[in-house]
């Protein structure tokens, strides 16, 4: 990951006080990624107004030699590209999982595909779906990207939760209803962090009921996300409220 001179060190520190590795960021001289956008009243969809990729446009990803081993690797939304430098990098990852943008499935088409010929899971929103999968049907924009080498695709739908294609399989699980909703952005981050995160906990890889276990997971975090602002919300949330949310996901789902 890079950022510029202008990111606040506080959130630097911040990570690494809760015992976070810092060590596969870099701060180089220029500005930190920026993007802008609005939400429409539902808050499921978002416009882009502006992508300044500022330190991102000449970024060489560069992984510390403890990060080569890796057995869980997330691919961030970055530039095909520059995920395509970070897999030639790593040794024999046991799940690849990535995400990507309008931006670089408009800007990058090409690259990407080559990125998505050697993933496991991708993870991206219905309106990527549907104009990577070049359709306004969900399923079959699934279907047409199923063959271009994810083995899973996660489809996140926002205020109607997910839905998961595997094997010809699928997969939906719905998002917690909340009565504050304050910014979406970055629920779709959480909830891959959640996912991914939880994978790589038990070690699951790709098995059926440890990729739906991870579904939930990221749910319960996304929903704390959107709450308030940024992190602030992640920055205060317990063991207890996240173990109580997934209880309250486990009824919404069961018979």
């Amino acid at each position: 990951c890079v950022v510029g001179e202008d990111f606040p060190k506080s959130h630097l520190d911040y990570l690494r006080e809760r015992g976070i590795d810092t060590a596969g960021i870099q701060q180089v001289p220029g500005k930190t990624f920026h993007w802008q956008g609005e939400y429409k009243d539902d808050m499921n969809q978002a416009i882009t107004h502006l992508t300044a990729l500022n330190v991102f446009e000449h970024f060489n990803p560069k992984l510390p030699s403890d990060y080569l081993s890796a057995d869980y690797l997330f691919l961030g939304n970055i530039a095909p590209e520059l995920q395509l430098s970070v897999l030639d990098q790593a040794k024999r990852p046991k799940l690849i999982a990535l995400d990507s943008m309008n931006f670089w499935i408009s800007g990058a088409r090409a690259r990407l595909l080559d990125v998505l010929k050697r993933i496991d899971l991708l993870i991206i929103n219905d309106g990527e779906a549907k104009l990577l999968g070049d359709s306004h049907n969900l399923l079959t924009a699934i279907e047409t990207i199923s063959k271009m080498g994810p083995k899973a695709i996660v489809v996140k739908r926002g205020e109607y939760g997910s839905l998961t294609a595997m094997g010809g399989e699928y997969f939906a699980a719905p998002a917690l209803p909340l009565r504050k909703i304050v910014d979406p952005t970055g629920a779709g981050d959480t909830f891959a962090g959640g996912l991914v995160g939880y994978l790589a906990k038990v070690d699951g890889g790709l098995d059926r009921t440890s990729l739906k276990k991870g579904i939930l997971h990221g749910t319960v975090m996304a929903s704390f996300t959107v709450e308030d602002f940024g992190l602030n919300r992640l920055k205060t949330v317990t063991s207890e409220e996240i173990n109580e949310r997934y209880r309250q996901l486990l009824n919404l789902i069961s018979v």
